[in-house]
């Protein structure tokens, strides 16, 4: 994708599964003076960027949101994207969940999913899924909402796109547990059980890696500072090619078997070094800091 400036249309495709949130993102963007369209037929993408154009800087920034019964849309969205003006730099933001909170979602409002048909919820959210795959593997931002009710997706919205023109690339920086299951929305993963567990050290079972006591003992161990560096420098080149693609959020995940301890310590001491490059700002995330 071309390079942004202040000069280009900016377009944002809203999408992802049914029940991942696609309103609640809509409402966020709309409270950061975006103008959202919902549930727009694929084919009016363009003559809404056209006028967009027209209006120059009265409409700046536009959100799509297209869900699965646009069915040619998805087909098509390459093609819609290269047809689009120079001018245009365009977007896509994917919102996914995990089928069981999918369920409990669908099960809570009393709605059937719109591709279940005399099937079960399950059965339209498998199709749908499916349906989903190529597009998730085409977008620039993928969020798993699993975890998030309406108010932090909101949040996380707002932290994302408000003023991301002062940054050439938001970088989400998440630690997690293997346990618990790898992080969905991550673009980069890395594994951090390379080193002793503290877990097994009686006086530091309890702490965890934003503790002084753990964070020394995880990164005095050897390879521990290595890793943190050399991981570092080789991220650098990728997140500045991600800003000369437009690519302006990334997830990078560290794992350690809980989520408590050795990624903690080794994403804190990350983020000290990625914020030192140009034109990125960190977002550090414990996403399994407080369970058991």
């Amino acid at each position: 994708m071309p390079e942004l400036s202040r000069n280009k249309q900016e377009v944002l495709i809203v999408t992802g599964m049914s029940g991942a949130g696609r309103s609640t993102v809509a409402n966020a963007l709309e409270d950061l003076d975006w103008y959202v369209v919902d549930n727009l037929p694929p084919q009016m993408l363009r003559p809404l960027v056209e006028l967009a154009d027209k209006a120059g800087e009265n409409l700046p920034k536009i959100a799509a949101v297209v869900d699965v019964r646009g069915r040619d849309f998805f087909e098509n969205l390459q093609e819609i994207i290269q047809s689009m003006p120079a001018a245009t730099v365009v977007r896509v933001l994917f919102l996914d969940a995990t089928d069981a909170s999918l369920v409990r979602r669908f099960e809570s409002v009393r709605r059937p999913h719109p591709l279940q048909g005399d099937g079960t919820i399950i059965d339209g959210i498998t199709a749908e899924r499916s349906r989903m795959t190529a597009l998730r593997e085409f977008s620039d931002i993928v969020i798993d909402t699993s975890d998030l009710n309406i108010h932090q997706l909101s949040t996380l919205i707002t932290e994302q796109f408000a003023q991301e023109e002062t940054a050439g690339v938001r970088v989400n920086l998440m630690s997690f547990g293997f346990k618990y299951g790898t992080p969905s929305d991550a673009d980069l993963i890395a594994d951090g059980r390379f080193l002793p567990n503290p877990f097994w050290i009686p006086e530091l079972r309890g702490n965890t890696g934003m503790d002084k006591d753990v964070s020394d003992y995880v990164l005095s161990q050897p390879g521990a500072r290595e890793f943190v560096e050399t991981y570092a420098a080789a991220l650098a080149p990728v997140l500045a090619g991600y800003q000369r693609e437009n690519k302006r959020h990334a997830t990078i995940a560290i794992g350690c078997t809980g989520g408590k301890h050795r990624s903690v310590a080794l994403t804190e001491e990350l983020a000290k070094h990625l914020e030192k490059l140009p034109g990125v700002v960190v977002r550090v995330k414990h996403r399994d800091f407080g369970r058991e």
